[in-house]
């Protein structure tokens, strides 16, 4: 029976491990941490609070169900999954409000009331999402960018052109939209691909058909929901998961894996797949001559954006709140510059608040709130408890103006999570949240290598390989290591 050892349990982790496992293959997670899920864990406090500590938006729900299916589970197995409505809202300048409905219908209807004709350009402008969607997420996802043989594929050929991969995603909504309001809503998913809207191409429009027809979901319990489904399928094909259990160095014989070093202890594996950190495997737990990238490579690399987070409980209900909302009532070009081309901490802050306690009578005490507020900022910036207050009470200051209430007497728990957590968690190279951005030279067979150059037998899966940032593609990820692996040893 062929060993496997994977290095973290987060999406990408426990997706491969399923796959492995199910094939009949002995499979071994380590994680650093004390409990499982990499970004998606959770923080449970005693007096009934639950935080999600990562993920809080459940897009593309046919890749969590096309994941379960191939285990014979749906994910009502595990878990009840709501579709938000209203799916979220936005909050503009002066206070002004949008809310965007959960039936596209009713989106239509939103856009003609703001510019006269683009309910129809909505429409087209879907039906070109839902083809990038459809090649992109069933398709392209897929390939692991070893080679470019991978792409010559008859339906990819001949869509070359309307996939988009070579137009900005900044143009091609202004193509469709001229209302700010409406070129804001269409361009906020990719403020979290990592990278200035011009800079993107016009392909991820395929996260507008997944956020706006596909729906925007949230599962009961929270997204460790998810992680805990998965773990269930990985210990049922006996899946073995280790805590508290930092792997020190990836072990080889004649370039060829030999196992790991884990607490002093050397373990024999015929195959490592690391789901931890790709610059911090390459190097901390390889030698110089056995890594694929320099670390000028890295410093070259565009990273998405690290944030600044608050996990707050409230002792009181709150009015006037969904379960998401989006602070634009400042520059997004202005914030987006602060991130990408002059770093530093954000002069007028974008925000994202979540309370999912409007949802989830399970995440909060009785007669409390669960609120999330998330700042993305520019990786590696210096990060202190100072700077961290400053902008909480920035984004609880609008909070409170916005919903037209007092809540900071009202707060009964507050944790902060910010760059040098998630380097200290994470092992996140320059404390990044959501891996590589996703720019035109960054994408597909130009992400750095699922597959390692140097030692045979050893993979890397999650946000900083094949296919990218987020969870739907980091369980892919997952897959399609594993079955490169299974491909060897069948």
């Amino acid at each position: 029976m062929t060993k496997i050892a994977i290095i973290g349990s987060g999406f990408s982790g426990l997706s491969a491990a399923c796959y492995l496992s199910k094939a009949g293959h002995e499979v071994h997670i380590y994680e650093k941490n004390s409990t499982i899920g990499g970004r998606a864990r959770q923080i449970k406090t005693e007096s009934g609070y639950v935080f999600d500590m990562g993920p809080s938006w459940y897009w593309m729900p046919d890749v969590f169900e096309k994941f379960y299916n191939d285990f014979g589970y749906t994910a009502a197995d595990f878990y009840e999954l709501i579709l938000l409505s209203p799916a979220f809202n936005i909050v503009f300048p002066q206070s002004e409000l949008l809310t965007i409905p959960s039936n596209f219908e009713e989106i239509c209807e939103l856009f003609e009331s703001l510019e006269k004709g683009s309910s129809l350009k909505l429409q087209a402008f879907m039906n070109d999402a839902q083809y990038k969607y459809d090649v992109g997420m069933k398709k392209l996802v897929y390939k692991p960018g070893l080679s470019l043989t991978e792409f010559l594929d008859i339906e990819l050929i001949k869509g070359v052109f309307k996939l988009e991969v070579f137009t900005s995603f900044s143009k091609h909504v202004r193509s469709y939209f001229k209302h700010p309001k409406l070129i804001a809503l269409m361009e906020f998913p990719v403020l979290f691909l990592g990278a200035m809207p011009k800079d993107t191409p016009a392909l991820y429009s395929l996260m507008n058909y997944a956020g706006l027809k596909l729906g925007t979901w949230y599962p009961i319990g929270g997204f460790g929901t998810v992680i805990d489904a998965m773990a269930k399928i990985a210990i049922e094909n006996k899946v073995k998961i280790y805590t508290n259990s930092p792997v020190e160095k990836i072990n080889s014989q004649k370039k060829v894996v030999s196992g790991i070093k884990v607490n002093g202890e050397n373990l024999e594996y015929d195959y490592v797949i690391s789901s931890a950190d790709y610059n911090h495997t390459e190097k901390q737990l390889l030698s110089s001559n056995e890594r694929n990238y320099s670390d000028n490579y890295w410093t070259k690399k565009v990273f998405a954006p690290s944030c600044l987070i608050y996990y707050i409980g409230l002792n009181k209900r709150v009015k006037n709140l969904e379960h998401h909302t989006l602070f634009f009532e400042e520059d997004l070009d202005q914030h987006a510059v602060e991130i990408y081309k002059q770093p530093e901490w954000p002069s007028k802050p974008l925000f994202y608040v979540c309370c999912p306690s409007k949802t989830d009578n399970t995440v909060a005490p009785a007669g409390h709130e669960n609120l999330f507020l998330l700042m993305p900022i520019a990786p590696d910036l210096e990060d202190t408890e100072e700077v961290r207050e400053q902008y909480f009470k920035v984004m609880m200051a609008r909070l409170e103006k916005q919903i037209g209430e007092p809540l900071m007497e009202h707060i009964d728990y507050k944790k902060s999570y910010c760059v040098e957590d998630f380097k200290l968690d994470y092992n996140s190279f320059k404390g990044n949240a959501y891996g590589l951005a996703n720019t035109l030279m960054q994408t597909a067979n130009l992400k750095p290598s699922i597959k390692s150059k140097k030692i045979e037998n050893l993979y890397y899966v999650g946000q900083l390989t094949v296919p990218g940032p987020g969870v739907p593609p980091s369980i892919i990820s997952g897959k399609i290591a594993a079955e490169l692996i299974l491909n060897k040893t069948n």
